[in-house]
C-alpha cells in the first residue's frame, strides 16, 4: 500500500535541516532504488522554487510499505526527525488514482 508521509517543520531549523540534508536523502534513494518512491520533496515556506533563508515548511513522501505500522516506523527514523527539524510527522494510506 502507499502512504503520504507529511513532516511539518518546526521554527527557525534550517540549518539543522541543510545538516541532515545528506542522510534524509539516503533513505530516499533507498526506497527509489527499491521501486518503493513515488514522489518526494520539500515544501518552501514561500512561493519560490529557492526560498533562500525563508526556508520550508516541511516534506511530503509517499511510499510504498507493507503496513501503515512500518510506514510510520520508517516515518519515526527519519533524521529530520532525531535533529528536531520536524515538529510533527503525519502518516496516512494513499490511493494512486492519476496518471
Amino acid at each position: 500500500m502507499w502512504y503520504v508521509i507529511e513532516g511539518h517543520d518546526g521554527d527557525n531549523v534550517l540549518a539543522q535541516r541543510m545538516a541532515q540534508r545528506p542522510a534524509h536523502l539516503a533513505r530516499l534513494q533507498a526506497l527509489l532504488d527499491e521501486g518503493r518512491l513515488l514522489i518526494a520533496g520539500p515544501c518552501p515556506a514561500i512561493d519560490a522554487e529557492d526560498p533562500g533563508p525563508a526556508g520550508f515548511s516541511g516534506s511530503v513522501v509517499i511510499a510504498e510499505f507493507p503496513s501503515l505500522e512500518d510506514a510510520r516506523a520508517w516515518a519515526d527514523a527519519d533524521p529530520y526527525k532525531f535533529a528536531g527539524v520536524y515538529a510533527r510527522t503525519d502518516v496516512r494510506p494513499f490511493r494512486v488514482t492519476l496518471p
